[in-house]
Parts: C-alpha cells; sequence; structure tokens
C-alpha cells in the first residue's frame, strides 16, 4: 500500500511538474492555425484517419475503463471526453485529480507509439464566470492534460491544445447538470496529417459538422 501511494505521489509530481514547465514541445491550437495562414484548409482523408484511430479503439475504451472518461466515435475520429467536475481538483481547478493521472496515462502510453497517430485536446467551460477566466482556465486544463501525452513522447507534429472558453456547450448552461456536462476537455485522435482540419471543424465556435467530415 505504501508503495502504491508513493506510487501515485511520484506521477502527480511528475504531471504538476510538466504542466508549469515553460519550454512546451506541444503547440498551442492557435500558434499552429498562425503558421499555415495562407495555406488552403487541411482536408481529412477519411480511410487513413479511420484506419488509425480504429485500431486503437479497443484499447482505448479498456484504457478507460472504471473512470468517468466518455469514448465515441464521430466518423474518421475517436474521441476522449473527461468531464471537468471528476477529473480536475476544485480547488485548484487547472490540476488534474490522481485518479485522473491513470486512465489518461493509459491512453498515452498506448497511442505514443503509433507515429501516425495526433492528438488535440480542446478545453470547455460554462458561461457562469468571466468568459476571460473561463477561456484561460480552459486553455490551462487542455495544456494540462497535454503535458501526459508530452511526457509518453508525443511533441510538436502529433500534439496540439486549445482553450475554448464557453464558445462551444454541449447542453444548455440553464442548469446545474448542463454547466457540468459543458465542463470538458475533449481528446481528439486522428491520423497525423489531419489535425488542421480537426481544429478547423471542432475547434472553432458555430461550425457544424457532417457525416462525410466536411464543415458547412
Amino acid at each position: 500500500m505504501k508503495l502504491l501511494i508513493k506510487s501515485s505521489t511520484l506521477i502527480l509530481c511528475l504531471a504538476i511538474v510538466a504542466c508549469s514547465s515553460p519550454g512546451k514541445p506541444e503547440r498551442p491550437a492557435a500558434q499552429a492555425a498562425k503558421s499555415g495562414a495562407g495555406a488552403p484548409a487541411a482536408k481529412f482523408e477519411s480511410g487513413a484517419s479511420r484506419a488509425s484511430t480504429a485500431k486503437h479503439e479497443a484499447g482505448v475504451r479498456e484504457a478507460v475503463k472504471g473512470s468517468r472518461f466518455e469514448v465515441e466515435r464521430r466518423g474518421d475520429l475517436l474521441v476522449v471526453t473527461a468531464p471537468v467536475d471528476s477529473s480536475f481538483n476544485p480547488d485548484r481547478p487547472s490540476m488534474m485529480l490522481a485518479s485522473t493521472l491513470g486512465p489518461l496515462s493509459r491512453v498515452a502510453k498506448l497511442v505514443a507509439p503509433d507515429r501516425e497517430v495526433a492528438v488535440l485536446l480542446l478545453g470547455h467551460g460554462d458561461n457562469s464566470g468571466s468568459p476571460a477566466l473561463t477561456l484561460k482556465l480552459s486553455q490551462e486544463r487542455a495544456q494540462s492534460m497535454a503535458s501526459i501525452f508530452r511526457l509518453s513522447g508525443l511533441h510538436q507534429d502529433r500534439l496540439m491544445y486549445k482553450g475554448m472558453g464557453d464558445g462551444a456547450p454541449r447542453a444548455s448552461n440553464d442548469s446545474k447538470d448542463g454547466r457540468s456536462r459543458n465542463r470538458r476537455v475533449e481528446m481528439f485522435l486522428a491520423a497525423r496529417g489531419s489535425l488542421p482540419a480537426v481544429l478547423a471543424q471542432y475547434g472553432v465556435p458555430g461550425v457544424r459538422v457532417v457525416a462525410s467530415g466536411q464543415a458547412k
């Protein structure tokens, strides 16, 4: 039992250090989008994206089994959603709980060896606070989770994150339950070359995604 506690503490310390490190190899999504300014919007290579993520779906579901993480298939993408209320410390809202590190680390270790798979993390909040603070906190939460993927070996060409604030709710903010559902971090697993397209479709509020994977 003592060994287990020490191991959990060590993992938590590593996560905190990674989150506070000033030199982040992973790219904020805004920076990545800026670097591609002027280029035509990337499109999904549906077959490649589906093949890259489908082979990991069973493993990802097993990795988060028993946690509050949600796994779903959105067309060619595999999406893992971490509810904020069960994933982050209420007293230090950008710090992950120790119970979050296990399933998150297992997902990261599962996809890290596959050079064809990349990850985009989008942090989301509700509308109960200042928009500026909500945006900042959603960015910090996405970055916090991105640090675990970075520790597992994902870097610039395979890892992006972005805070969405309250701009992309999945439920009404008029109820406590709806606000809780809106506070989340979404992890998109896609083919490496598809990250700009994923960001363009899911990272921009108001963009509607249809079954073909093209935005309208």
